[in-house]
């Protein structure tokens, strides 16, 4: 059975860039439903039961197609979001180093220019969705936005780091200006996770 994560940090530990009323909401209510209707598909297909949900949506050719597109929607819901909450941290934010800043400034010319790239790709992503920074076979980073629960894994890609902009994830604070959830979401990212995904293998 597929389990919620536990968060590494209190709801309100993310103030005042995320508020906590928000990740109370997102992490028990929409990130929770995204596990439960992944466990329900699953129990038509017991063989799936034992892989990951970055497994299950990696090959959805190996789900029948009876329970595919739930499982794609529900797994991709249940592994966007632990990346997603597991990638903030209380006093995040700064700049990358290491390996993977070196990255940034040879794929966008500079971290500030990468900045405005990802956050003007996460700002005009068209509905619900996420942005990404990812990485191809090559090594080659690339910005990129998904639908729904879509992910870069769904096309060979490594996620190195990844920002929800469903309107669930700010909209109690923000209203519709996701710009400034994405501005506020800088200040909270971790970048330690971000090279670590960025070196693993």
């Amino acid at each position: 059975m597929h389990t919620l994560i536990k968060l590494p940090y209190a709801y309100d530990a993310l103030e005042p860039h995320i508020d906590a009323r928000t990740m109370e909401i997102h992490h028990t209510k929409h990130h929770q439903t995204y596990v439960d209707k992944l466990n329900a598909a699953l129990e038509k297909s017991p063989a799936l039961q034992s892989l990951t949900a970055v497994e299950l949506v990696a090959d959805l050719g190996r789900v029948p197609e009876e329970i595919r597109t739930a499982v794609r929607n529900n797994a991709g819901g249940d592994a966007n979001h632990t990346m997603f909450f597991t990638m903030l941290k209380p006093k995040g934010g700064g700049r990358p180093t290491g390996k993977l800043a070196a990255a940034i400034d040879a794929a966008f010319g500079s971290f500030e220019e990468f900045q405005k790239k990802f956050a003007a790709a996460a700002a005009g992503h068209f509905a619900s969705g996420w942005a990404w920074l990812s990485v191809d076979a090559s090594g080659k980073l690339t910005i990129e936005t998904t639908p729904g629960h879509d992910s870069p894994v769904m096309a060979g890609r490594k996620p190195v780091l990844v920002l929800d902009v469903w309107e669930h994830a700010y909209y109690l604070k923000h209203q519709n200006r996701r710009a400034d959830s994405v501005t506020a979401w800088w200040n909270v990212l971790d970048w330690e996770r971000a090279e670590r995904n960025f070196v693993a293998g």
